[in-house]
């Protein structure tokens, strides 16, 4: 969703006469896009803000500034710790980006969330090649009470059904391999009478168009006639990231996620039964207040079922703002460094064990990129979003190749040009 909203801003930049470099110290203006659902990613943006501020020694005329959920949430705390930033602008204010560069003001701050707000008029400037963001929603209605999105993001509020289908076709004839589509809830979306599968279906039947991905889903949204359209679709791939957080009944309650163990078990099940093949990566969270060594082992438990093809794990850290931040942290830092390395040893295995079930099989690889490690490798992807090192072969980077997968090993598959 940065990576979208980051490119908002170029187009916005970009038509009022900008252009972009990648040097810093011959930049007019410098902006940090910036993250804050964990204390690690507000604090990484700040310092960084705070690298580039030292720009002002040498140039007066740069101006410094922060966007994102950083500036949203945290525009005090960032004046502070930089008095001399010049812009400050949330989520839903890139718009008032140009009207600050032609102003006299010193100083310009605007975080004022909006409920209609889809940039949905704007042209944005992709960043990658071969790649297209579409943002079909923005916004979160569901306060997981660990989470900061809703106050920083605001309201679920949808993309017209007919914008979407515009922006997918656009990005087809631009020569783009794969679309992604983004939102806080991807498959809460709603829009008149159109619901998250009439757009996958729909983005489906574009013509040439080669793969279609989407992130990230909420499982109480997810259903079976989505599973189905991408069972029945080639383009769609198979891939699902399905957010755990947690395997205890009693923690997901806790965390306002509205289904519990045995929800999240039948909907997996629901999945693979459809789609035998699926690839499902997750999100859990480990310390959350009151989780117990029971309730920890019920997410290992889950981990065990499930045997995900790979999983983002966090150690949790409370979010000024949230419920969460309210509740007794009864967790030690001690507990949560020891679960947390607990669950990446065995996600570890699980992932080692996913990806040898491909050995000596044939994926259709998208090539991305060159090895950075051996110039004489390429680097592909699956459609199940792995990470493929050709070691065999000269394809060109942007094409399809099928790829006899020979070995695994981590998080990468290696292979060879049939």
């Amino acid at each position: 969703m940065n990576e979208a909203d980051t490119e908002i801003i170029s187009g916005l930049l970009e038509n009022f006469g900008y252009s972009s470099t990648n040097d810093p110290a011959i930049a007019d203006i410098v902006l940090i896009n910036s993250c804050s659902v964990r204390e690690k990613a507000k604090q990484r943006a700040i310092n960084k803000l705070k690298q580039y501020n030292s720009l002002k020694k040498k140039n007066k005329q740069v101006k410094i500034g922060l966007v994102g959920c950083v500036a949203q949430q945290h525009a005090n705390e960032v004046q502070t710790q930089i008095p001399d930033i010049d812009i400050l602008l949330g989520p839903d204010s890139y718009r008032k980006l140009t009207d600050i560069l032609i102003s006299d003001d010193k100083k310009a701050i605007n975080n004022i969330l909006s409920k209609t707000e889809m940039y949905d008029n704007l042209q944005s400037i992709p960043q990658n090649t071969y790649y297209g963001y579409i943002p079909i929603m923005r916004g979160c209605n569901n306060f997981c009470t660990y989470c900061i999105v809703p106050y920083t993001r605001g309201r679920e509020r949808s993309l017209s059904f007919h914008n979407i289908v515009k922006h997918a076709k656009q990005l087809v004839a631009s020569n783009r391999k794969e679309l992604i589509l983004l939102g806080q809830n991807v498959n809460s979306y709603s829009f008149q009478d159109k619901r998250f599968p009439d757009v996958l279906k729909a983005i489906s039947e574009i013509e040439k168009i080669k793969r279609i991905r989407f992130t990230s889903p909420h499982p109480k949204d997810l259903d079976e006639r989505t599973i189905q359209i991408i069972a029945q679709n080639t383009n769609i791939c198979n891939h699902i990231h399905l957010p755990l957080q947690s395997g205890s009944s009693k923690i997901l309650k806790a965390m306002n996620r509205t289904y519990t163990q045995s929800d999240y078990l039948h909907l997996v099940d629901l999945i693979k039964k459809h789609i035998p093949t699926i690839a499902i990566t997750t999100d859990i969270i480990t310390g959350f207040p009151g989780e117990t060594d029971t309730d920890f082992q019920e997410t290992l438990k889950i981990m065990e079922y499930v045997k995900y093809d790979n999983a983002f794990t966090f150690k949790y850290s409370p979010r000024p703002g949230t419920k969460a931040a309210e509740m007794p942290d009864t967790v030690s830092e001690n507990t949560k460094s020891d679960r947390l390395n607990e669950m990446i040893t065995l996600q570890k295995k699980h992932t080692l064990y996913r990806n040898n079930e491909l050995k000596n099989t044939t994926q259709e690889v998208f090539i991305e990129s060159n090895s950075k490690k051996n110039i004489n490798h390429k680097i592909g992807r699956t459609e199940t979003n792995k990470l493929v090192i050709i070691k065999k072969g000269t394809p060109k980077i942007g094409e399809f190749i099928n790829v006899k997968i020979i070995d695994a090993a981590g998080v990468s598959l290696f292979g060879e040009i049939e």
